[in-house]
């Protein structure tokens, strides 16, 4: 009865609206999808945004996708900076994170992207990839966004935001 108060009260309070269980679905909100055919959201008619979309494209297909990880130095600079709290700054240090720490196998690069991704947006310097990310809790699982940011700079990415948690390992598979 007190948690049933609490809620009501600082809902009142600051404006935020209760959502109260709902035993039909796990989440009120519209599950997030991976378009169909993710290549296309990498282009652009503006030159700058496709060179900067196109890197990240790599990134996603070459290094992350099929973990060709010999190959960072095409697509991520020497000094590059990591805000993801897991993996430290720099080209090496991102290198043996995956390599190391994950222990990620390379395999073929596939003709195209089977990365699951649901927007991709190129502002100036910065390309932002949304991707479904799958949470799964005792009451069942949804979807969610995920957010990668790159900053590109000389054909590379230079610096990288991700809204990931210190030790965490979120499921972004199709």
């Amino acid at each position: 009865m007190k948690r049933v108060f609490l809620a009501a009260f600082l809902a009142a309070v600051t404006n935020i609206p209760v959502y109260a269980e709902q035993s039909a679905a796990i989440s009120p909100a519209t599950p997030v999808v991976a378009r169909a055919d993710a290549d296309a959201l990498f282009v652009s008619d503006d030159p700058k945004l496709h060179a900067n979309k196109q890197v990240v494209y790599n990134i996603l297909k070459v290094l992350l996708e099929a973990n060709q990880w010999d190959r960072a130095s095409e697509f991520i600079a020497k000094d590059y900076i990591q805000h993801n709290p897991n993996a430290a700054n720099g080209r090496d240090a991102v290198v043996y994170f995956f390599t190391e720490i994950l222990k990620t196998k390379p395999k073929p690069v596939a003709d195209k992207l089977n990365w699951p991704v649901a927007e991709v947006m190129a502002e100036g310097d910065l390309v932002t990839v949304i991707t479904p990310r799958k949470v799964k809790t005792e009451k069942g699982t949804y979807t969610t966004a995920w957010f990668d940011t790159w900053r590109i700079k000389d054909g590379k990415a230079m610096e990288h935001w991700d809204s990931s948690l210190m030790n965490e390992n979120p499921d972004l598979s199709p």
